[in-house]
């Protein structure tokens, strides 16, 4: 008799991974958490455990996905080169990870969009960590004295809103045009010269 691998655990990283192909798969409006326990090989009650609504589910597949955008702009803020070269990569990897997620991932995209509709605390909680990176290269700015903001914070969501047609996902099909990498560059341009 030949033995048989054990089960994996059930853990709310391996849910989430199979949620995301579930909804890759059939789409945010189809998906279902039968759907995401059948492609674990489990009862929907297990997901359950786990995830107590299919809306807590969505919501911490969403907050995964924009962790990983936040995760890897954090990088650039904690960069060892001048906040304006840190500012404006960025603003082009937040444009760039965006542009890239509606285009690569739609369905995840829509999904985004449907929580975005609802306001949900994953939306929320993205954009204030994305105002708080700006915040700290703002204010590193500040301190070296290549930027001029007295405050900080207030640049950094002038900035941030400023800058929405390129991250706001409302926008998104605008994100292909040709002549969006001009018109983002020169908003940048414009951006950093009223910091200075």
């Amino acid at each position: 008799m030949a033995a048989t691998s054990p089960t994996p655990t059930l853990t709310a990283e391996r849910i989430l991974e199979a949620t995301e192909e579930v909804l890759r798969r059939h789409g945010p409006a189809k998906a279902t958490v039968v759907d995401v326990a059948r492609a674990l090989g489990v009862s929907h009650g297990s997901v359950y455990r786990h995830f107590r609504t299919k809306a807590a589910l969505r919501e911490a597949v969403t907050k995964r996905w924009l962790d990983r955008t936040s995760a890897a702009l954090s990088g650039i803020v904690a960069e060892d080169r001048d906040a304006e070269a840190r500012l404006r990569a960025w603003l082009r990897a937040l444009f760039e990870a965006k542009r890239r997620k509606a285009g690569a991932d739609p369905e995840l995209f829509a999904t985004y969009m449907v929580l975005v509709d609802e306001n949900g605390p994953a939306v929320t909680e993205h954009i204030a960590d994305l105002t708080g990176q700006l915040i700290e290269i703002i204010r590193d700015g500040a301190g070296s004295g290549a930027f001029t903001a007295p405050d900080p914070a207030a640049a950094a969501r002038t900035v941030f809103q400023a800058t929405g047609r390129f991250h706001d996902p409302g926008y998104a099909r605008e994100w292909e045009r040709p002549e969006a990498d001009e018109d983002f560059a020169s908003l940048v341009e414009l951006l950093v010269r009223g910091l200075r």
